[in-house]
């Protein structure tokens, strides 16, 4: 889907509705994994701005069934929006990580009537040629079959600092092994991370232009309560972005994405009631028309400065 004129990006919303004829509305599912980064198989810390929910929005309990939460969340949004189409989203923790009998035990159960597709967050180590290939299973029907992959930075300096545990490597090779299945690829990227320059956060979206990404979640690091991020907050080892630096280097980041990357959020910022800093941080809707007022100022849009 191009970039329509009267659009300063593509949002993930139009591209869906593009591609089904109609709204799809995304339900948030907990499976119940775990992540390699916490279990001890790399380490108990987890990654340092990463707090217990493991990045899910905590609408349902995974001690639910993951049908029962599909059907529970399509018929709350059915009701509020008269939806129609939905896309399951394995969100918490690392939804790859498991043997693949019960990979495949998990994924069948949510393609139910007026589910149009699965989205399914993971590491890039936690992935391989069988499970891809279950996951490529599912991409009949026309159905929109996306994995997720955490990588905040293509920098390995970066990435050690904030204890991923892989490198950028591994991340090149769970997109070409995901490529390889034309299974769609979102990216996650953080901005503002420790000790990075505008230059390096503009390196990352260089790099992940080139990849041909499909899309592309942005995300402010943002202070959780309990995360080792807020330890090194209250001692002063680093200091957050402010709401008009972000806001300018969202843009900046944009304007070096192809234009056919769909940008699926720009501004991720946690559970208000366990994030403690920025304040400003929050109120998405504003956030995302300020980012716009920027870039109709600039007259410029997403891929102004794209080279192929």
């Amino acid at each position: 889907m191009p970039l329509q004129n009267n659009k300063y990006y593509l949002p993930f919303g139009d591209y869906l509705k593009n591609l089904f004829g109609e709204k799809v509305y995304k339900v948030t599912l907990d499976a119940g994994f775990s992540c390699p980064n916490r279990d001890g198989s790399l380490s108990r810390e987890g990654c340092i701005f990463c707090d217990d929910s493991g990045s899910f929005s905590r609408l349902y309990s995974n001690a639910m069934p993951v049908k029962e939460q599909l059907v529970t969340g399509m018929e709350k949004i059915r009701k509020k929006y008269h939806a129609n189409k939905f896309l399951a989203y394995f969100q918490a923790y690392t939804n790859t990580y498991k043997p693949v009998g019960e990979l495949k035990k998990i994924y069948d159960d949510v393609f139910i009537e007026n589910v149009v597709g699965m989205s399914i967050g993971t590491r890039p180590d936690c992935v391989d040629e069988e499970k891809l290939d279950l996951i490529a299973s599912y991409n009949v029907d026309n159905r929109f079959i996306q994995i997720e992959y955490g990588i905040q930075s293509v920098h390995d300096k970066t990435l050690k600092l904030i204890n991923r545990g892989h490198d950028f490597k591994c991340f090149q090779r769970a997109c070409h092994l995901s490529k390889e299945r034309n299974l769609k690829v979102c990216a996650h990227v953080i901005l503002g991370l420790p000790n990075e320059t505008h230059e390096d956060m503009m390196q990352t979206a260089k790099t992940l232009a080139k990849m041909e990404i499909d899309g592309i979640k942005i995300h402010m690091l943002a202070v959780m309560e309990g995360t080792k991020i807020h330890k090194m907050y209250e001692n002063g080892e680093i200091n957050l972005m402010s709401e008009e630096d972000y806001i300018s280097t969202v843009c900046d980041f944009l304007e070096y994405l192809s234009p056919k990357t769909v940008i699926q959020r720009l501004a991720g910022n946690g559970k208000r009631e366990f994030r403690v800093h920025p304040k400003w941080l929050g109120k998405k809707l504003e956030l995302v028309g300020k980012i716009e007022k920027e870039f109709e100022r600039r007259g410029t849009r997403q891929g102004s400065d794209f080279s192929n």
